[in-house]
């Protein structure tokens, strides 16, 4: 199996976390994706493999060198975003792409452009159509994992300390470490595989904090309204204008620290 085959397998699994449920891990179909992940390391013979009761998925390829050297751990995350559906991806792949608007979704009018993407420019593309997260962010890091151990047990010649592989539930929701047991993973250094650029090399962790605000009107008929009638909609935008507009993820970079309005939802 090549590597895009097992991503592509890999993406056909729905993984979203929920971050309402209070479990972890925080949705069952993580555990099914987990499950396989089992039985495909499994069947390819590592050793150590081990899934437990939250959804965290242990394995070991062994060392092939006769000295002590640091055993090193890598790490990807099963989860797809809250934000968008990953159930019923379809991908299909653009070969080569030459710059040309990729037309995703034609009646909701989803549409890849080089305009806001210009990095893509001669690349493979993986894409989806447009109604579904493609699940790149992780399991493409789980799909590039699980390779390179195949390669590893394929060419002995490349010598090689113990390594341990982790996959965890509920990153995207702000848990994956929640419940990863760091010393029976038993690394002395671990990388997760979940970066953007080629080659990048981040050692500095993302943090954030989440809040949920009410807003609470009153509703009163508009035909006795006056005087009386508070919107929470109209209280709700006058809180979100409040916000320095220059700092949002469209504005900063950096370490620079933004402002993100993830949802809203009311009546008045």
């Amino acid at each position: 199996m090549t590597l895009v085959d097992r991503f592509l397998k890999y993406v056909s699994f729905d993984t979203q976390s929920d971050e309402s449920t209070g479990l972890t891990p925080s949705t069952p179909k993580q555990m099914i994706f987990a499950e396989y992940l089992k039985k495909e390391l499994e069947s390819l013979g590592l050793e150590d493999i081990t899934l437990d009761e939250h959804g965290y998925l242990f394995a070991t390829l062994p060392a092939n060198i006769n000295k002590e050297v640091p055993t090193i751990g890598f790490i990807a995350h099963m989860d797809t975003s809250p934000d968008m559906t990953g159930k019923d991806v379809t991908p299909r792949i653009v070969e080569k792409y030459d710059g040309s608007d990729i037309v995703l979704c034609a009646e909701e009018n989803v549409v890849l452009s080089p305009s806001q993407f210009p990095e893509l420019l001669g690349e493979d593309l993986i894409v989806t159509n447009g109604k579904t997260l493609l699940g790149a962010d992780d399991k493409a890091g789980i799909a590039e994992i699980v390779s390179a151990m195949v390669y590893l047990k394929e060419h002995p010649e490349i010598k090689h300390g113990k390594i341990r592989i982790g996959f965890n539930p509920d990153e995207e929701i702000g848990e994956g470490a929640h419940k990863f047991d760091v010393e029976k993973f038993g690394c002395e250094w671990g990388y997760t595989m979940d970066g953007g650029e080629v080659g990048e090399l981040e050692f500095e962790n993302f943090n954030a904090a989440a809040a949920k605000i009410t807003f609470k009107g009153r509703n009163v008929h508009p035909g006795y309204a006056k005087d009386k009638m508070i919107n929470s909609i109209y209280l709700a935008n006058q809180f979100i204008t409040m916000l320095p507009s220059q700092e949002r993820p469209e504005h900063t970079t950096g370490y620079e620290g933004f402002y993100h309005l993830i949802g809203i939802q009311g009546d008045v």
